[in-house]
């Protein structure tokens, strides 16, 4: 079973939205040091119940998203496709977590999906 692993929260401002989900939430929010700008959601310690998301950059209509966690990018991508979904992305690699795609569901909704290379 896969599960919801992360969420996506897009910002206009990333320094404005996390100072209002640090001082709403008490979130801790920590710029990320990789290739593209995004900021790290730790919404909690390990052991509670929860997930962790990010802050990344708005695109004209974008909504909170969700990852989900998934064995295999390739085998994933062609169920979501088989199902009447559809990939929005090509395959994309995150250095040091593994693979990484944006999908439409049947509704609409936009989801990724997340294959972790932990090496």
């Amino acid at each position: 079973m896969s599960k919801v692993v992360h969420f996506e929260i897009p910002a206009e401002d990333m320094e404005r939205a996390s100072k209002f989900y640090e001082n709403v939430f008490g979130w801790e929010i920590t710029k990320w040091e990789g290739p593209f700008d995004y900021w790290l959601v730790k919404t909690g310690e390990e052991n509670e119940p929860g997930i962790d998301g990010a802050i990344m950059p708005k695109e004209s209509d974008d909504v909170i998203r969700n990852a989900i966690s998934v064995d295999s990018y390739e085998e994933f991508a062609e169920k979501i496709e088989m199902e009447g979904g559809k990939m929005l992305t090509e395959k994309m690699g995150i250095p040091g977590i593994g693979y990484t795609g944006t999908f439409q569901d049947t509704e609409g909704n936009i989801l990724l999906i997340v294959e972790f290379k932990m090496e």
